[in-house]
């Protein structure tokens, strides 16, 4: 598969250039296995909600995650351009040591 340099840089700049990607990876790995809304992923992650609610805007006004649904029951999966292009997301998080992503199947 040919590599995205939109998304590679991108990746590189949210994730491993700012303050809170290893949050921001965290969510996407989360949300992959299972959508869902900021109260289930705040409690999953064990994550304040503001801080939850703040990466996940940074991660769909990125084109990385979308939503489906109304206020309190808007889910967040991720976005097909990254489900697409997951592999490269894989490699960026080994390389900044964010530990493994769970297997989805």
């Amino acid at each position: 598969m040919p590599d995205d340099p939109e998304l590679r840089r991108l990746l590189w700049y949210l994730l491993g250039g700012t303050r809170g990607g290893e949050n921001r990876a965290r969510m996407i790995q989360s949300i992959r296995q299972r959508p869902c809304n900021l109260n289930q992923l705040a409690k999953e992650m064990n994550v304040d909600y503001r801080s939850v609610q703040h990466h996940a805007e940074v991660l769909v006004r990125n084109r990385l995650v979308v939503t489906s649904g109304e206020r309190y029951g808007l889910t967040y999966s991720v976005s097909p351009w990254l489900e697409h292009n997951y592999a490269l997301f894989d490699e960026i998080c080994t390389k900044l040591k964010f530990g493994a992503t769970p297997t989805h199947d």
